[in-house]
C-alpha cells in the first residue's frame, strides 16, 4: 500500500474512533464503562488499530479531549475578548474559568472520564499544565496579586471534573447559576489581591 494511501487510511479511521468515541461518551451514564472494544467496534475497526493509534484508554480519551477542545484554546489564545489576550487581566481571568467550566459541563462525562483514567494524577495532565500556566500568566499580570502559582491551582479546583459532575448532576446545580457562583468567586479572589500569597 503506497505511503500517501496509508496515511489517508489512517486518518479517516483515526476521525472514525473520536466521532464514535465522541458518542458512547455523550450517550453513558458511567465513563468507566465505555471500553476500547465498544469504541473499535462503533467505529469499525479493529482493536490494533484503535491501540496503534491510541496507545490505550487513557490516550483516546486524551485525544478526544484535545480535539474538543481546540476550538476554546484557539480562542483563548488569538482569539476576541473576552478570552482573547487583549482583554484586561481583570476580566480575563474570570472568563477564562467560564470557559473552562462550560466547556466540562458541556463535556461532563469525558472530562470526568479522562480525570479519573488512573493515568496519574489530573494535575499532572497535559492539559491541566497548559491551563495552569496560562492563567498564572494572566494573573501575575494583575496589579497587588501575589501567590499567582497557588491562586491559579485553587481557581481550576473549581472547575474540577468531579466537583462540575457533583453540582451538576447530584445537587442538580442549574448551568447559568454555576457560572454565576463561580464569577463570583473568581471576582472575590482577584479583589482580595493576597488570596494565594507567597
Amino acid at each position: 500500500m503506497p505511503e500517501r494511501t496509508f496515511r489517508k487510511d489512517a486518518a479517516r479511521n483515526r476521525e472514525a474512533v473520536l466521532a464514535a468515541a465522541d458518542a458512547l461518551f455523550a450517550r453513558c451514564e458511567r465513563p468507566e464503562d465505555v471500553t476500547m472494544a465498544d469504541v473499535s467496534a462503533a467505529a469499525g475497526v479493529g482493536k490494533g488499530t484503535l491501540f496503534r493509534a491510541f496507545g490505550d484508554r487513557a490516550g483516546l480519551l486524551r485525544a478526544l479531549y484535545e480535539a474538543r477542545l481546540k476550538p476554546v484554546r484557539q480562542a483563548v489564545e488569538a482569539g476576541p475578548p473576552p478570552l482573547g489576550p487583549a482583554t484586561p487581566p481583570q476580566e480575563r481571568v474570570p472568563a477564562l474559568l467560564d470557559a473552562v467550566l462550560c466547556f466540562k459541563l458541556d463535556n461532563r462525562r469525558l472530562a470526568l472520564a479522562l480525570e479519573e483514567s488512573g493515568s496519574g494524577s489530573p494535575y499532572q495532565a497535559e492539559h491541566y499544565e497548559r491551563w495552569h500556566r496560562m492563567l498564572q500568566g494572566v494573573l501575575e499580570q494583575i496589579p497587588g496579586l501575589t501567590g499567582s502559582d497557588f491562586t491559579a491551582h485553587a481557581l481550576l479546583a473549581a472547575t474540577r471534573a468531579d466537583l462540575v459532575e457533583h453540582l451538576a448532576g447530584a445537587e442538580r446545580v442549574p448551568r447559568e447559576r454555576m457560572r454565576a457562583q463561580l464569577t463570583h468567586f473568581v471576582t472575590g479572589v482577584l479583589a482580595s489581591g493576597h488570596a494565594g500569597e507567597e
